[in-house]
């Protein structure tokens, strides 16, 4: 069954302990989140899956997302591990399955050949890519029979990645963003401060509405009355104005918060 991706996820990046995993998603599903953003690395995916089978939230209306880890994307390690993480979360089909980094075992033929196998044989519903460069989009887009579906990358007031997010509406793909609130580096710019002064918000409410505004979907990590928090910035979308968007996307700092030497914007491009 294919869902549509909600406009506010919840991310669960560092949610390792089993009873803090399973009560912060639960919160958030009863806050009102339905897309629940998970990986291999974060090591927490039964605690996910436990949550929402824990959860009132009717499984169907859930959109769950899932990572493929950098040493598990040799064909036939994809095709084992997403059965291991579809057995911890306890689902038949995961909605979202991405690529986390296009480094390690990762190999255009091959790794992208066994995410459309997936899709074919209906493990997964849809296939994201997380961390590529243009280049690396596109030459997935030539290998992949299924479209891309999302494209998950660090993306905040701070990185508006405006390259990435023109290319994913010119290619028909979702952006997605994770660390969007700057790791919580928002709350200390006082452009933003002064927008969420003037409606009555936090920083870190007008930061994921500016991203909304975008067409970006942000999957904010929180927990406790963060949780909440994060939720309302669906309400003050509509009263960004034209000025508040003008006014975050001149900001002249920019900085990247997840950085590692392996990562596909450090190395060159793949030749043409």
């Amino acid at each position: 069954m294919s869902r549509s991706l909600p406009t506010l996820g919840f991310g669960t990046y560092k949610l390792e302990d089993p009873e803090d995993c399973v009560e912060n998603v639960k919160r958030a599903l009863d806050a009102g989140y339905r897309h629940v953003d998970t990986a291999q690395v974060y090591e927490n995916e039964e605690y996910v899956g436990d949550a929402i089978a824990e959860s009132d939230v009717p499984r169907e209306d859930i959109f769950l997302a899932t990572k493929i880890d950098t040493e598990n994307l040799a064909y036939e390690d994809v095709l084992e591990s997403v059965e291991v993480s579809r057995e911890k979360l306890g689902v038949d089909t995961i909605d979202l399955l991405y690529v986390h980094w296009p480094i390690g075992e990762y190999d255009a033929e091959d790794t992208l050949g066994a995410f459309d196998d997936l899709v074919q044989n209906g493990t997964i519903d849809r296939i994201g890519l997380s961390n590529f460069r243009v280049d690396q989009l596109e030459e997935a887009q030539a290998i992949l029979e299924a479209p891309i579906f999302a494209h998950q990358v660090e993306c905040h007031p701070l990185l508006p990645q405006e390259r990435l997010a023109g290319f994913a509406e010119d290619n028909d793909h979702h952006l997605v963003a994770y660390s969007p609130i700057a790791r919580g580096e928002v709350t200390g710019i006082p452009e933003i401060n002064d927008i969420a002064g003037k409606h009555n918000a936090t920083a870190t409410q007008v930061a994921l509405a500016w991203l909304i505004n975008r067409g970006i979907h942000p999957t904010p990590k929180a927990s406790g009355a963060h949780i909440e928090e994060n939720y309302r910035a669906l309400d003050i979308v509509d009263d960004l104005s034209e000025s508040d968007m003008a006014k975050i996307n001149g900001l002249e700092q920019e900085k990247r918060l997840i950085d590692p030497e392996s990562a596909p914007w450090n190395e060159p491009p793949v030749a043409e």
